[in-house]
């Protein structure tokens, strides 16, 4: 890599001294130099020549001197360094001249050993600077691509991590998969002027990503109103599990809220399903350093996209897998059943998680009791969720598998092709 190094001084013989001085250098190419009588054609020189590194400059010249040449390129900001030159007496010139922004001195007369020793570790003062701003610009650039993906406090420790944590590929982990589903927008999307759309859109991606973002979770896609998210990528979460029941109690709670708000406008939404499930998934970027894509694959994360579909037979908002309550301490929640879900030849248990007054509450534990009697084959169960039904006709889970025992289902196997 060359170096250009702009001398500034009025006295003719000094550009002959440097050429030859450094004839080596400027014939393998790793120095070149540049000459100006003073300041004034300095700036000149630098005007017409961008790539000026380091300069060399005299304090006393005609026209403007050294320390006026210094102040210009403040002002001008340039991204380049001084070597002040001066008699070893003038040391009061020498010190303003540091103070005004001068990396380094030489005294004259000039001590070419010391001069050339003085011009290496200016330029590896210059590099490591650079290097140092390089790093600084990559990791703004890291921290606006990895904020729409990242928790600010994530994005900021990923984007100053010296780990491998976002390297092109995948790693395998234990993560907690969540899908979440507006219900009815496509049918929204025909029937609102875009303007109205485009406002109810974005107020709810902003929102869940905001919830998602406060419980360290990580956005891996989001396609028109639907989230997937992840917790246990790309940082090891442990308690993965907890935060990914307690994101969908929040992402439900604001759901809710937020179809209230737009059914007060005349606009109707339909409810926000959520499905979760845990277990091991491949998940890294896969796009590579010009398109940053984190994403993930296995089991894991279709069986999360299946439990978030289960919802709709089901009735219910939020469906997680048995895996997922049980790396949850003190999990609370309904059984819903065995699903079979599309692309899998056993059962999966799941449930519907409930939050801790709901789950002591009678009607839960009368629910409990009934779905006990389904387990077990007692025809007892029909009249346990037909109660539970006459007094709660708002409960469709509930109905669900009162419908299911009047057809003759008496198992907790549920095949949900049969639903839809």
């Amino acid at each position: 890599m060359s170096t250009s190094i702009l001398v500034v001084d009025d006295e003719p013989d000094l550009e002959m001294l440097l050429l030859q001085k450094f004839r080596q250098q400027i014939r393998d190419g790793s120095l070149r130099f540049l000459f100006a009588c003073d300041g004034v054609d300095a700036l000149a020189v630098l005007a017409a020549n961008n790539d000026v590194d380091i300069v060399l400059s005299d304090i006393n010249m005609p026209r403007m001197d050294g320390l006026s040449l210094l102040a210009k390129l403040q002002q001008r900001d340039e991204d380049l360094s001084t070597i002040i030159v001066s008699a070893y007496s003038d040391m009061a010139n020498i010190r303003t001249a540091m103070n005004r922004g001068a990396y380094d001195f030489v005294t004259k007369p000039i001590d070419f050993p010391d001069l050339e020793a003085t011009i290496v570790k200016t330029i590896h003062h210059m590099e490591a600077l650079r290097e140092a701003q390089r790093r600084q610009s990559a990791a703004e650039q890291a921290r606006a691509s990895l904020s729409r993906y990242f928790s600010p406090n994530l994005a900021e420790r990923l984007a100053n991590s010296a780990d491998d944590a976002l390297d092109l590929g995948g790693k395998r982990r234990d993560v907690a998969s969540l899908f979440t589903d507006l219900t009815g927008f496509t049918t929204l999307v025909e029937t609102i002027e875009p303007n109205v759309l485009g406002q109810l859109l974005n107020d709810y991606i902003v929102g869940m990503t905001d919830i998602v973002f406060a419980h360290d979770g990580t956005v891996a896609k989001i396609i028109g109103d639907a989230l997937h998210v992840l917790f246990g990528a790309p940082v090891d979460q442990p308690d993965h599990a907890s935060r990914a029941i307690a994101c969908s109690f929040a992402l439900d709670a604001f759901a809710l809220s937020f179809r209230e708000h737009w059914c007060r406008k005349g606009i109707a939404l339909g409810h926000t399903r959520i499905g979760a499930h845990a277990g091991t998934a491949v998940v890294g970027n896969f796009g590579g350093g010009k398109f940053f894509d984190y994403s993930a694959y296995g089991d894991t994360i279709n069986v999360a996209a299946r439990l978030e579909a289960a919802n709709k037979s089901l009735g219910t908002r939020i469906c997680v897998s048995g895996s997922l309550a049980a790396n949850m301490q003190g999990f609370c929640g309904r059984p819903v059943g065995d699903l079979l879900l599309r692309g899998r030849t056993e059962p999966i248990r799941a449930f519907e998680p409930l939050e801790g007054e709901s789950y002591a509450s009678g009607a839960t534990q009368a629910y409990m009791a009934a779905f006990e009697e389904l387990q077990t084959g007692d025809p007892h169960a029909v009249a346990s969720f037909a109660a539970l039904v006459g007094r709660n006709p708002e409960d469709p889970l509930a109905g669900f598998h009162l419908k299911r025992l009047m057809n003759g289902e008496f198992s907790t196997t549920i095949n949900l092709k049969n639903y839809h």
